[in-house]
């Protein structure tokens, strides 16, 4: 369905020059949801733009569903939703309103049945006549994924979509995003959330200073450094890590620390401090 190959993207006069996206490929399977992992200043906002038509890229490629999104632009956007990490919701308009503008200026058909179909699907019926200023930050995410799906996209891509939302309604955003698997849709998104990408994964690409490190699925990445860890404050005040392949391993060394420790399962951050030797913030 997705075919990245190469994808490269620089900013900046040529003595100054910034390689924001350096040479990352992958493939993206039909019906999956796709994650790209990293910190912030990765690249990961980058790379979206240049997959979804917002930034040419200055070598490389991208095709989706046989389009090719430098070559044939609109063909890829017709494929396509996008939920932007800026709020660009009409403030001043009802939900309802919202959706009925984007559909009409997409040219989407049976506007009132679809309207009302993904607004129960993203909770949000019971406040279709509420001006969107009124809503919580939350409410204004779900709204904004449910914009994206009116136009029934093949590819859905969700750019930091829970950032700044506290843990309890990230939450409730991520049942939303689960949902928007209906139909076999493919869900790609980018995050710098370990449980987000790990909970909402099948597939997780891990990228640090634009490149890509480590792509798989969350549970193959996370056993190629042990499945369990074990942390521990040492003299100097800094965190101290082992990792094993068994949770008997782990207790065995546990026992031979001292106090203060703590015996828990891997996680991606985990993986990326391997590769690159920083934290995943």
């Amino acid at each position: 369905m997705i075919t990245v190959s190469e994808l490269t993207r620089r900013y900046g006069a040529a003595e100054k020059q910034i390689t924001a996206v350096d040479g990352i490929s992958f493939t993206v399977e039909q019906g999956t949801v796709f994650g790209i992992l990293g910190p912030n200043g990765a690249g990961k906002t980058t790379l979206i733009k240049m997959m979804t038509t917002l930034s040419r890229p200055d070598a490389g490629s991208c095709a989706i569903g046989g389009f090719d999104v430098a070559i044939d632009p609109l063909s890829i956007k017709k494929l396509i939703g996008v939920v932007p990490q800026e709020n660009n919701l009409d403030r001043e308009l009802t939900a309802y309103e919202n959706l009925l503008i984007y559909g009409m200026l997409h040219h989407a058909s049976d506007l009132p049945g679809k309207i009302e179909r993904i607004l129960k699907m993203v909770e949000l019926w019971d406040r279709k006549n509420f001006v969107v200023s009124k809503f919580s930050g939350g409410m204004q995410r779900r709204l904004l994924i449910a914009r994206a799906l009116l136009t029934e996209p093949a590819v859905l891509f969700l750019d930091e979509p829970t950032i700044g939302l506290d843990p309890q309604i990230r939450r409730q955003l991520w049942d939303v995003i689960r949902k928007t698997r209906i139909d076999g849709r493919t869900v790609i998104i980018t995050t710098h959330y370990i449980e987000e990408a790990e909970l909402l994964c099948d597939r997780v690409c891990i990228v640090s200073k634009g490149k890509l490190i480590a792509i798989d699925s969350p549970e193959n990445l996370k056993k190629t450094v042990g499945e369990y860890a074990v942390d521990v404050i040492g003299a100097d005040g800094k965190l101290i890590q082992f990792m094993f392949k068994t949770r008997d391993e782990a207790h065995e060394k546990a026992k031979q620390l001292q106090n203060g420790v703590t015996i828990r399962r891997s996680n991606l951050e985990d993986v990326f401090m391997k590769l690159t030797g920083g934290k995943i913030e």
